[in-house]
């Protein structure tokens, strides 16, 4: 991603990466079990503990966001009805994104056969089956989804969670100080409480040689939703020692539970990293806590001697970005609206990864692309947007979307009080920020589209992990 000036983003980078649960092929409401053939007559758990390895250990398991394990059998066992449900609904594992329009790497998706594998392991009574055959349980690397890095950067404080049941949305800098500029392949965020911490995302904070003599000056954590995005900018002490802003690089990291970082094959992608700087988390979400508690949490770096010879690039279509949002983004109180945004691509590019965003009141998203010869690319299909579940979705092959195409988005806003995620009872107009002063309760659409130019052939490069 080439660094932009921070004063662009001001209000952007304070957009809380707020996430979705989708239903995918079953319909949510009912809770149909799909109609499979050829499953064995007796399912054991020797039939299902591959799905639970692969779909659920990468949460549930010690250390890891997921409420309790499912790793043995005695773990499953003990969550029977929870599993069931969970599966038959799909909204677990969480994937909002409709496969049915549109494939990327690393889906964490459960199959019609998985689903109904499970679901009648269960109604059979669950039993154990012969497990002897089955492969090793994964091992995965301690404190890391990638493995050792290179560096570590900490938060430098400790953020403390008071166990009032509330969710807390923070503005938060990690300072680093490095040997000297180099090039990152990778960037991982790692949550000191993984309980506590729901999601992140986060840009970098470039300063260039000289410019910032304490980068480590000012706070570390700042409440989002009481602190408009320019103060909070003051004071985590951002700016240059001459009063300019320093170069960001947005959208660089983001986390979610089991969500692993973006790996690219080498040479497309990466980030240029200078010496002195600081991991700017536009938010860092604190979920809803019974009991005080602390976090700390710290990034992971993955070094390269070699510079990106793609370099990465952003399209940001939406509120505060390239494009406008048609009509006005205003969501009346006790209505359902639907909204666009279209952007014309100015050059041949390939697209890596994608990133749809809207907070509380959102309700679907569609994004594709129409080519000048009317052809249409489909991008992403969100048929039930929910807050808590959002991804940053890296396709299969890198999709080839011409010059002269059109971006466009189609987004669904429901202001009433059906929607389970309204903050207001009774609802309330709800509008886009016309200033940098960003809380939850605003209103966003937006999609950011990372990419390279393009190169013949590059729709044959995979970019799976």
């Amino acid at each position: 991603m080439m660094p932009l000036r921070l004063t662009a983003l001001l209000a952007a980078a304070t957009g809380l990466l707020l996430c979705s649960c989708g239903t995918n092929a079953l319909d949510a409401e009912s809770g149909d079990v799909p109609v499979v053939a050829g499953l064995p007559d007796t399912v054991t758990f020797a039939d299902v503990a591959p799905i639970f390895r692969a779909r659920c250990m990468p949460c549930h398991r010690p250390g890891q966001a997921g409420p309790f394990p499912l790793i043995s059998y005695g773990d499953v066992r003990r969550k029977l009805k929870t599993v069931r449900k969970m599966v038959v609904h799909r909204w677990m594992p969480p994937w909002p994104a409709d496969t049915t329009y549109s494939r990327f790497a690393d889906e964490q998706v459960l199959t019609a056969r998985q689903v109904a594998l499970v679901v009648k392991w269960v109604d059979q009574g669950a039993q154990v089956g012969d497990t002897t055959s089955l492969p090793p349980i994964p091992q995965y690397p301690e404190g890391s989804l990638l493995g050792t890095p290179d560096a570590v950067v900490w938060l430098p404080d400790t953020f403390h969670i008071p166990g009032d049941n509330r969710d807390r949305f923070i503005i938060a800098k990690a300072p680093f100080e490095l040997p000297r500029d180099t090039f990152l392949r990778a960037v991982e965020f790692v949550p000191g409480n993984r309980r506590g911490v729901h999601h992140m995302n986060g840009a970098m904070v470039g300063y260039a040689a000289g410019a910032k003599r304490d980068n480590e000056a000012g706070s570390a954590y700042i409440d989002a939703d009481s602190t408009a995005s320019i103060s909070a900018y003051e004071v985590l002490h951002l700016r240059n020692d001459d009063g300019t802003w320093p170069a960001l690089t947005p959208n660089m990291v983001n986390y979610l539970p089991g969500l692993a970082p973006a790996l690219y094959p080498p040479g497309i992608g990466g980030y240029r990293i200078p010496r002195t700087g600081a991991f700017l988390m536009n938010t860092l979400h604190y979920g809803p806590s019974l009991k005080d508690t602390i976090d700390r949490s710290h990034f992971n770096l993955w070094f390269t001697a070699t510079p990106p010879e793609r370099p990465m690039h952003e399209l940001a279509l939406g509120t505060l970005g390239m494009s406008p949002v048609v009509p006005v983004l205003i969501i009346p109180a006790d209505s359902v609206k639907t909204f666009t945004t279209a952007l014309t691509v100015p050059k041949d590019i390939s697209v890596l990864s994608i990133n749809p965003h809207m907070h509380l009141l959102g309700k679907s998203f569609l994004a594709f692309a129409v080519t000048p010869g009317r052809d249409t690319i489909p991008m992403i299909r969100i048929k039930d947007w929910d807050f808590r579940w959002q991804y940053a979705y890296t396709f299969r092959h890198m999709l080839h979307i011409p010059k002269g195409s059109v971006i466009k988005v189609v987004a669904v806003f429901d202001n009433t009080k059906a929607n389970r995620n309204n903050p207001y009872d009774p609802p309330r107009t709800a509008r886009e920020p016309l200033t940098g002063h960003m809380r939850t309760t605003d209103e966003m659409l937006q999609f950011f589209v990372n990419y390279v130019d393009y190169r013949a052939g590059d729709e044959a490069i995979s970019l799976g992990q």
